[in-house]
């Protein structure tokens, strides 16, 4: 009989792969959110400090309504004042009266820090502000991947032994999905000078790591891959309730009718996903094979701005146009080139509209034939994952890909039919005159 000990450990080895695969992403394996708390100056009670929030994901990006941003005081410390964010709420600031400078911006054991919106007053700015909240992904949109904010903390420490690291910090972008680890002093961060001929540095710097998970992020998936191809007549549609049924709370909305349920909603299909990605194996040439990939939006109430796609496929490697999609190569593996982001062109389809004849973008792919692992057969010219924004989707089971279509004896070419044509011949004539 295995001891209780035994048993455990049995079971959590059998569930650590579960539990693991779900918080690391093994195409984006070192992606992350993190968070740089630099203070710059010391003041009377407590310091003047600049938060950087930057994003370090291949692919993952942040959309409206944006990050929001949290964390608790070590000591009851308060911001009295900010530029570039705002807090969502005051607190009580009952103690500190009016004062010349009025209130605190905030009072609050627990602040809660959102991005300020584009067009605010240049003097409640800072570099790198004032977005709402969205950040771009390293590949798609490198330049927009950070975001940050000034702060003046009171009744804080006042030196580097006296001030005190926040604690408990939250991320929200724009929901839940990050976990956030400890603040850690790292080297002090430095500054460029207003001329840039010389650097300023950080009293001190304290950084946070926020690391992203999809099934904390949703209870559902939210996106599906349905199948087809030119040499079949099948259609694989998405698995039924890929992500939810129409039985589950909330339920759904039909095409005639979407302005009568609240948001978010979705369209009644058989699949239930908001977004549902399309691979259809289009043409064979004799060098080359093309793929027709269509993203749809089911959802009414959603435009997904800077949407991007990641697919794992074999053939990467040999890809040699996008028609309409912007490309870039991952290659989470080395040398190995079998995963693809791509993206919307600017001002053409780099906004996936919300349900409807426009809720659709579309692109052809055009591949080189290797002749080491080119083949149509067992589904090897199908994906293997599709992320979209991030998440992955679900996709139809492996034994329901079209396949090729059975044949009785392999095609023999003109010359080879001619040649056993001739041969039956000579055996005929031979074996009547041997009569």
């Amino acid at each position: 009989m295995m001891k209780p000990s035994a048993f455990y450990i049995a079971v959590f080895c059998f569930l650590l792969p579960a539990l693991s695969i779900e918080a690391y992403d093994p195409l984006d394996p070192t992606g992350n959110i993190t968070i740089r708390w630099d203070i710059l100056s010391w003041t009377e009670d407590g310091y003047v400090a600049i938060v950087t929030i930057r994003n370090y994901q291949m692919y993952r990006h942040i959309e409206a309504p944006g990050w929001r941003l949290g964390w608790s005081w070590a000591r009851g410390e308060v911001l009295w004042s900010m530029l570039g964010a705002e807090t969502t709420e005051r607190g009580d600031c009952s103690r500190f009266g009016g004062g010349v400078d009025g209130p605190p911006h905030c009072c609050d054991s627990s602040p809660k820090v959102v991005d300020l919106l584009p067009g605010v007053p240049y003097n409640q700015r800072i570099s790198q502000c004032c977005r709402g909240g969205n950040l771009g992904s390293m590949v798609q949109d490198q330049a927009a991947s950070a975001s940050m904010f000034q702060m003046t903390v009171a009744a804080a420490g006042t030196t580097k032994k006296t001030v005190r690291r926040p604690k408990n910090f939250t991320l929200e972008a724009p929901g839940p999905g990050y976990t956030c680890g400890p603040a850690r002093i790292v080297d002090p961060t430095r500054y460029p000078s207003p001329d840039r001929r010389r650097h300023t540095q950080a009293l001190v710097s304290w950084n946070v790591v926020c690391t992203y998970s999809q099934f904390l992020a949703s209870a559902t998936p939210t996106c599906c891959v349905s199948l087809s191809s030119f040499y079949s007549k099948m259609l694989v549609s998405c698995r039924t309730c890929a992500c939810g049924c129409k039985s589950n709370p909330g339920g759904c909305a039909g095409p005639n009718s979407p302005d009568l349920s609240p948001a978010p909603r979705v369209q009644c299909t058989s699949h239930m996903c908001p977004v549902r990605v399309h691979w259809h194996v289009k043409l064979n040439y004799k060098e080359y094979w093309r793929v027709k990939i269509s993203v749809t939006n089911f959802n009414y109430k959603m435009n997904y701005t800077q949407w991007n796609l990641v697919v794992q496929h074999p053939n990467f490697n040999n890809m040699t146009t996008s028609y309409s999609f912007n490309s870039h190569s991952l290659g989470p593996y080395g040398d190995i080139n079998d995963t693809t982001m791509f993206w919307g062109l600017e001002y053409f389809n780099d906004m996936l509209l919300e349900a409807g004849l426009e809720g659709n973008v579309r692109s052809d792919i055009l591949f080189g034939k290797s002749k080491s692992s080119f083949t149509f057969a067992n589904g090897w010219a199908f994906p293997r994952r599709i992320y979209f924004n991030g998440e992955e989707c679900v996709m139809p089971p492996v034994d329901v890909y079209p396949r090729l279509p059975s044949s009785s004896r392999k095609p023999t070419s003109c010359v080879l039919d001619a040649a056993v044509t001739c041969i039956l011949t000579l055996l005929c004539l031979a074996m009547s005159v041997w009569q």
